[in-house]
């Protein structure tokens, strides 16, 4: 039996509790918020995706430690496994606590606000007999699983294009997503989860060339960029990402990967989410796994942790690229000129 405690009740929290209330093999033994509240129950976080939050974990009848500050969560003996759920800012601090502390760790995105941040946690990391990751729910959500793999294999040929497109009405569940200097606007909060998937999918890239403008936080909150990379990779890979979209604006997640031979088409919000137009063949509707990203992500780490086994799906050396490509981002943004990428290790 695995033994979670979760930092931070907002919408992914309470996401991840729904995920562990579903294993047999999990006792959640702990929970902490600052926020009465919401450490109570009284009070709960709503998710912006249909499933997130739904409320599957019953706080106010769970027999839990109840922690007013996630350090002391940590110093529970008890726990194997720390769930940090906490704003950005604050991730690489617990999360290098919790590993010095003997603990395996999950940590929310983006792992940390500064790419200098994250490569300090990368140090911790490097050096603790526990397991960390970060919860990069894109690399495990079904339909995006199957584009990976579709890449990797060039199932239908070379990949010609790439579009991503991900937005949404601003973030009301905490008041910290409209401070950017505390989550780095909807570039670095929300737009990651595109850009760390690009990477998955074709490495980094030589220079990114964005648009972008600041409304709601005083960072990027709306961007789109375009991503260069070096032959023989896509001549076009794009993405779109912010929440800057007027209140009642419903969340999309979309991308079109243009194959040699086929057309896929993701929408979230479509009947068949995945769609794939294929040269001399019928339209065709792809059967996805049950879930969401976030179930896979917690099940394939839970596993990880039972077997011994380091995480190799999504590390946090992983974070470091994404994280500097956010950054070229913003510089191009504010710039208005395109910024190489220096590969660094």
């Amino acid at each position: 039996m695995i033994k979670v405690g979760v930092i931070g009740l907002g919408m992914m929290g309470s996401t991840h509790l729904d995920v562990y209330a579903k294993r047999d093999d999990v006792e959640v033994v702990a929970i902490s918020d600052k926020d009465p509240q919401r450490l109570s129950g009284e009070a709960l976080a709503l998710g912006n995706i249909e499933g997130q939050a739904a409320g599957g974990f019953d706080i106010p009848d769970a027999d839990v430690k109840r922690y007013d500050e996630g350090r002391k969560l940590i110093r529970n003996k008890q726990i194997d496994l720390v769930d940090i759920c906490l704003p950005t800012p604050m991730h690489t601090a617990y999360a290098r606590t919790a590993l010095k502390a003997g603990k395996h760790v999950l940590v929310e995105k983006p792992v940390a606000r500064t790419l200098r941040e994250a490569r300090r946690l990368a140090v911790a990391a490097g050096k603790a007999d526990t397991f960390i990751m970060p919860a990069m729910c894109m690399r495990f959500w079904p339909g995006w699983t199957w584009a990976k793999q579709a890449v990797a294999e060039s199932s239908y040929g070379a990949v010609r294009a790439a579009t991503f497109r991900r937005t949404s009405s601003p973030p009301t569940s905490g008041t910290f997503y409209m401070d950017g200097a505390l989550s780095g606007g909807g570039l670095l909060d929300l737009h990651i989860h595109d850009i760390d998937f690009i990477y998955h999918l074709f490495g980094m890239p030589a220079s990114v060339t964005s648009a972008g403008y600041t409304h709601l936080t005083g960072e990027i909150d709306h961007v789109t960029t375009l991503y260069r990379f070096d032959a023989p990779m896509p001549a076009m890979v794009s993405a779109e990402g912010g929440w800057d979209m007027t209140e009642g604006v419903p969340f999309n997640m979309t991308y079109t990967i243009l194959f040699d031979r086929a057309t896929a088409v993701f929408d979230l919000a479509a009947e068949h989410p995945l769609m794939l137009y294929e040269t001399g063949r019928e339209p065709e509707a792809i059967p996805l796994q049950d879930g969401m990203g976030y179930t896979h992500e917690i099940d394939y780490f839970l596993n990880c942790v039972a077997e011994g086994r380091r995480p190799q799906r999504s590390t946090v050396d992983d974070a470091l690229p994404a994280l500097q490509i956010v950054e070229a981002e913003r510089r191009s943004a504010l710039n208005g000129r395109p910024v190489r990428i220096r590969v660094q290790n």
